[in-house]
């Protein structure tokens, strides 16, 4: 295991390699959805979003398996032991297949079932819808026998790799969007084939980079009954979590669909999509960090685990609020810059997405380290118990005649109590406190959230939008309001002086 300074370092580029890549997919990410909805229209968008998102129910067991995956393989990378490492990702491989086939048998019965009599599709659209569901399927059962892949690299830290490979699949996406303008048949069926088409080739460079660079990655049919075992302990617990993630996400567009028709799950689809940038912004920064979680839980180094966990909550919230902020004060403007055609509700979607966007940022540290630990019973059984209580408390809400919001606000109540269960239970495992972890990261990151948001409020409401220059302006005042506010109150005073001394080792760089 390296030195705190060299694992610091480490963090630092891969970080760095992951906001490079960000930005180039957030800038095709913009284009390309701006592109589909004019090209596709309001309905086929809702279209493609509700039932192309169906099938992600059937990828509970996945994602259980996929948690599990990541901290088994990362954990015997930190303990150097080859032969336990080829054992673990051989039998990860074939789990995953497993899962795989099992997910496409489920999806094309039960499911297609579902497609064809329960969900609101336009009879005229129906057979396109069933395309698009097909395509689907074909679509996670290459993102699931890929997991392994996925793992093995972030475990190596390889993040160029990572970053490289993923900004392929986007301009393969912005090539087919391009092809989406010139085709005169079907284009959501199309679109569909196409999406299915990346993700095999995908498949295809993840496998080949993983055979080339990491010995263990040279599959070898070996099933090791002992990690088998261990993996589906913490997979099976794990369930909870995951099906209540399935629900919560894709249940909750089900019920809108069901209750308010396809222009609404456009209108999701949109806020979803806008909610999948924003994240980059703070996934790229945790996905360098996360490994070195579970590499210290490996080799007991507690107190350094402790410290990074506080520095990924708080650091996370932070980035996150610096580009979210900006965006639910001026959510309509950029909205209707970028969209032209803005479905109703998407600006409150998107608003509320974003808050809870800025409690799972807080959270995700917390998830990787029970899973690093890997004593995940008490854990999933509150938390993944407590989350899936937001799908029948969204449907009754919509019954009572909730308009189309309500489903969020629920959401984003249940995020908060999750949050608060998780430190919890986490803090026992891992041995820091409640206390700790209030004075440290809830205490600063809520001071600098009430105090950027009143202040942008203020500023809004005195010079309301009125156009691209003004938006542009509202926008940086905003970035600098909420620098300043995590400068002075998020920051303790050792945090600030290395700060200050990071800058002025650039600016004797700048004029050596």
């Amino acid at each position: 295991m390296s030195s705190p300074i060299s694992s610091n370092k480490r963090i630092a580029k891969n970080t760095l390699v992951l906001y490079l890549r960000m930005i180039f997919i957030l800038c095709v990410g913009l284009y390309t959805s701006r592109i589909v909805l004019n090209t596709l229209g309001v309905e086929d968008y809702g279209l493609y979003n509700v039932v192309g998102g169906f099938v992600a129910f059937f990828s509970f067991l996945n994602g259980a398996m996929a948690t599990a995956t990541q901290r088994f393989i990362t954990f015997e990378l930190a303990r150097n032991d080859l032969n336990k490492q080829i054992s673990t990702f051989s039998t990860a491989v074939i789990i995953h297949i497993l899962i795989a086939i099992l997910v496409v048998i489920i999806a094309e019965t039960i499911g297609l079932w579902f497609v064809y009599n329960k969900l609101v599709i336009p009879a005229e659209r129906l057979t396109a819808a069933v395309w698009v569901y097909h395509f689907s399927v074909l679509t996670i059962f290459m993102s699931i026998i890929s997991i392994p892949y996925n793992a093995a690299i972030i475990a190596h830290e390889r993040m160029s790799a990572f970053a490289y490979i993923s900004i392929l699949d986007v301009v393969l996406k912005l090539v087919v969007v391009y092809l989406l303008t010139l085709v005169s048949f079907d284009r959501l069926i199309f679109y569909a084939a196409l999406l299915f088409g990346i993700s095999l080739l995908d498949r295809l460079i993840y496998g080949i980079y993983c055979n080339r660079h990491f010995p263990e990655a040279r599959l070898k049919m070996i099933f090791d009954k002992t990690i088998f075992k261990e993996m589906t302990n913490i997979a099976g617990w794990s369930l909870f979590g995951n099906i209540a993630g399935v629900l919560y996400t894709q249940g909750l567009n089900v019920l809108l669909n069901l209750f308010f028709g396809p222009a609404v799950n456009a209108a999701r689809g949109i806020a979803v999509t806008i909610q999948g940038v924003v994240t980059g912004f703070v996934s790229n920064f945790q996905m360098a960090l996360n490994p070195q979680i579970t590499k210290n839980y490996a080799i007991g180094d507690m107190k350094r685990m402790h410290s990074l966990i506080y520095a990924s909550s708080k650091y996370s919230f932070f980035l996150l609020l610096i580009i979210a902020l900006p965006i639910m004060i001026e959510t309509q403007t950029i909205l209707t810059l970028w969209l032209k055609i803005v479905p109703e509700h998407t600006v409150w979607f998107t608003r509320i997405i974003l808050c809870i966007l800025l409690i799972d940022a807080l959270s995700n540290p917390l998830m990787v380290s029970s899973q690093a630990v890997g004593r995940v019973k008490v854990y999933q059984s509150v938390v993944g118990g407590l989350l899936l209580l937001i799908l029948p408390v969204a449907y009754v809400a919509l019954r009572l005649g909730g308009n189309p919001e309500t489903v969020f606000v629920v959401h984003l109540i249940f995020a908060l109590l999750a949050l608060v269960c998780r430190v919890i239970i986490v803090g026992r495992m891992v041995s820091f406190s409640f206390y700790d972890f209030i004075r440290k990261v809830l205490f600063p990151v809520t001071s600098v959230f009430i105090l950027s948001l009143s202040a942008s409020i203020a500023l809004y409401t005195i010079f309301p939008s009125g156009g691209l220059l003004k938006t542009c302006l509202m926008v940086a005042t905003v970035v600098v309001l909420t620098l300043l506010s995590i400068l002075f109150v998020g920051m303790n005073s050792s945090e600030r002086i290395i700060i200050r001394e990071k800058i002025s080792k650039l600016r004797t760089r700048k004029h050596a």
